[in-house]
């Protein structure tokens, strides 16, 4: 493929809550350097049409403005491909545009355009606003997969049948090699393992998430597999439900959708805002708060530092939001004990920190003794169902011992916690 020109115009399609086709919403298209939207007349006239998301796009005519500091609506840049897909569709691009490739012709528009149907939510753009085309992958094996992500990152052409097999991972957000796959009546993320991996991020990521779900928290459904001699993860896809007449699709927006923060203002998310967006506009706010409040704890305990706004997302249903399962939960490498998060949890500390967690509990509704408790249970179920877990992942000693209390559980978590937190991790 080698893109002639810049689209200047997407449509935008949406499959509507319990409907299993997409429907033409409207047209997103340049202003300048912006990128903004406009309702359909004939979605507007439709009586079960929703807002992408309100309050950023309400559903009115218009071109409707874009919240300040933004180059395009968040709600349609979460729809769009990210490190990772950005990197599929340059290969698809470059690798076989060759010298007659111009980077400049790689804008969000084109991105928007080539990347996968079977994107994240229940969105998808294309050139026309008559009927749909869905950009689709061809069937491929894991093992074909792996080698043409490994071709990715090593910045090899991909052969035509691998670069079709790619196509789903075009459309995924994160900057780790990823795509979508369909098997056993199932819609799955899978995840594979990278050449510049230190120790196996793909396993320890399984770690994570089932510790996490034996913790107590709604974490999405994790398993493992091998291809091309490598491990590859498998996780349950919650924007998707498989009905008699086809496959449903649940609108989402990240939470820097929720904070109304753009890519370069996301170190300003917090967890202490996303708190107060609940209360006043989530379903069920009080659980709610909770469980995101142990899943702010359990990043720290687990050593993920890199839990930013757009890894929390909440379902749209176009009048109610209400938290998706937990996903991305993965250690990440450090060097030392001192850490930080990637949101703010509360005023300006990020510090990685029990004690900074238990200072905010108030924000989410908690008392410090049920906010401790909480904290010593997901500490309780990490100790014990640790080897059970590492043992269904097969994990290798030496990796036991590189996650082991240098990211799970890690000291540094528990400087100025209470002394019984501290006791019950020693013992």
């Amino acid at each position: 493929m080698t893109i002639s020109e810049k689209p200047i115009e997407a449509f935008v399609w949406i499959w509507l809550p319990d409907t299993t086709a997409p429907v033409v919403a409207g047209r997103l298209f340049a202003s300048g350097s912006q990128l903004v939207f406009h309702y359909g007349r004939s979605y507007l006239a439709r009586n079960n049409a929703i807002a992408l998301f309100d309050p950023e796009l309400p559903l009115r005519s218009g071109v409707l403005p874009l919240t300040p500091g933004l180059m395009m609506p968040n709600c349609l840049r979460d729809a769009a491909p990210d490190a990772w897909g950005r990197r599929v569709i340059m290969n698809r691009t470059f690798g076989k545009g060759g010298k007659d490739a111009d980077t400049g012709d790689i804008d969000e528009l084109t991105y928007l355009l080539e990347s996968g149907s079977d994107r994240i939510g229940a969105l998808d753009f294309q050139r026309s606003a008559e009927s749909y085309m869905p950009r689709e992958a061809s069937a491929a094996s894991l093992a074909e997969l792996q080698t043409a992500t490994t071709l990715v990152e090593q910045g090899v052409p991909l052969p035509a049948e691998l670069d079709q097999a790619l196509l789903h991972g075009s459309s995924i957000g994160g900057a780790r090699p990823k795509t979508m796959i369909t098997a056993n009546a199932g819609k799955y993320i899978a995840k594979f393992s990278s050449q510049n991996d230190l120790y196996n991020v793909v396993k320890a990521e399984f770690v994570a998430m089932r510790l996490a779900a034996k913790a107590g928290l709604a974490a999405a459904p994790v398993s493992l597999d091998r291809a091309a001699g490598k491990d590859v993860l498998l996780i349950e896809r919650f924007d998707r439900k498989k009905t008699g007449d086809g496959w449903q699709r649940r609108a989402m927006v990240s939470a820097l959708t929720l904070l109304e923060l753009g890519e370069m203002m996301a170190r300003y998310a917090s967890y202490e805002d996303l708190a107060t967006i609940i209360r006043h506009r989530f379903t069920s706010p009080r659980e709610t708060l909770r469980e995101l409040f142990g899943r702010m704890v359990f990043n720290i305990l687990c050593g993920n530092t890199d839990d930013h706004a757009r890894n929390h997302a909440a379902f749209w249903n176009g009048k109610d939001l209400s938290l998706t399962p937990a996903y991305d939960i993965c250690p990440q490498a450090r060097s030392g004990g001192e850490a930080t998060q990637a949101m703010l949890i509360a005023g300006e500390r990020r510090t990685s920190q029990i004690s900074v967690c238990l200072g905010a509990a108030p924000l989410f509704l908690l008392g410090v003794d049920e906010a401790t408790g909480l904290v010593a249970g997901q500490i309780k179920a990490i100790k014990t169902f640790w080897k059970e877990v590492c043992d269904t992942a097969a994990l290798s000693e030496v990796d036991r011992n590189v996650l082991w209390r240098r990211q799970f559980l890690n000291a540094f978590a528990f400087v100025e916690a209470p002394e019984a937190l501290v006791r019950l991790v020693e013992e």
